[in-house]
């Protein structure tokens, strides 16, 4: 099989073969490409064996990390919790590999290869071993609200929603600048309290406008105050809960469990078929528990490496205890500004 490299950025054909293939997701989309692309500087190429002037057939899709702190790579996809090849047939997966392989040889400074299917690899993947693993989650939402309400936890979820609802939260949805706001303030918010790295405000602007009318965000309000809020991206079939954050203060309100039913009641009136739930690390014990109680379907997510030398490179970790404390104990313009220079190194 011959394979040619494509900007999918600029060759349309890329949009037209998303919007029909059957593996496609948000993390294909142009808008999410452009948003990697004008937040963090990285350069997307993608593999095909369409020949040039031909409705694109397939597809894979990497992103050029090129770090002086994090090392130099290639993956598929940064900061998209999975982005499977878009091939016709499986078969197929081998040579697409093969040739992402051969990329790096042509790039002295470039390490490996990162993959994150959620396709299981060929057996004959010579070379790529597992990297990490995470859990993923899935809600059906086209059954009837009262079967999915019927299958949440019923004093984790159930009581939380009715509690919100007593409350009257109030609730907003849309992609305004205030919205914009009012989400990244919960974000960092939920980012220190939790010792993490915050994403730069410019990923979520740009998000919002490249993603157009396939992002939303919906925030939770008490007494004029927002105390809850997620960002969601929606492919055909498909809504992806990316991102969520809350105020601590006020999580007995049950914020996020009136928000995300809110999403499931949208969702199944416009005839969306699953909710992603999203990735979450596996020894992150509460938020895969929460994740369970809304009666989601979990699967085993794993990530795969070649590495062009015989062993893996070391790299400068923000994860550690201390840089994380460090991290979180800065005021929040520091706190974003740090994120705004670093995160572009962790994808």
């Amino acid at each position: 099989m011959s394979l040619n490299t494509i900007d999918p950025l600029s060759d349309t054909r890329w949009d037209d073969m998303v919007a029909r293939h059957p593996r496609a997701s948000a993390f294909h989309e142009r808008g999410w490409l452009t948003a990697l692309t004008r937040t963090y500087g990285y350069e997307l190429f993608a593999l095909t064996s369409t020949p040039p002037g031909q409705p694109l057939r397939d597809g894979m899709v990497l992103g050029v990390v090129s770090s002086r702190i994090t090392g130099n790579r290639f993956v598929s996809l940064p900061f998209s919790d999975h982005c499977d090849p878009l091939l016709n047939d499986p078969a197929d997966f081998s040579e697409f590999l093969s040739s992402a392989c051969a990329e790096t040889g042509r790039h002295k400074r470039y390490s490996y290869v990162e993959l994150r299917p959620l396709l299981p690899l060929p057996e004959e993947s010579a070379g790529f071993g597992e990297a990490s693993s995470y859990y993923f989650h899935v809600l059906d939402v086209g059954r009837s609200l009262p079967q999915i309400f019927a299958g949440f936890h019923k004093d984790s979820i159930q009581r939380k929603i009715l509690r919100a609802e007593r409350e009257g939260l109030s609730y907003e949805k849309g992609r305004s600048p205030r919205l914009l706001e009012e989400f990244y303030g919960l974000q960092l918010m939920t980012r220190r309290r939790h010792h993490l790295l915050p994403q730069p405000r410019s990923w979520f602007r740009n998000l919002v406008e490249c993603m157009g009318e396939g992002a939303e965000i919906r925030v939770a309000g008490s007494d004029g105050r927002p105390i809850a809020a997620i960002l969601t991206l929606r492919h055909g079939p498909t809504v992806v809960y990316k991102y969520g954050c809350s105020w601590e203060k006020f999580h007995h309100f049950g914020g996020m469990p009136f928000l995300l039913w809110r999403l499931i009641e949208e969702c199944n009136h416009l005839g969306v078929e699953t909710i992603d739930f999203g990735r979450s690390d596996i020894d992150n014990h509460g938020l895969i528990v929460f994740k369970d109680r809304f009666g989601t379907r979990r699967e085993l997510l794993k990530y795969f490496r070649h590495w062009k030398a015989a062993q893996g490179h070391a790299r400068i970790r923000f994860d550690s205890r201390f840089m994380r404390e460090i991290l979180s104990s800065l005021p929040d313009a520091a706190f974003s500004a740090v994120g705004g220079l670093l995160y572009k190194h962790m994808g």
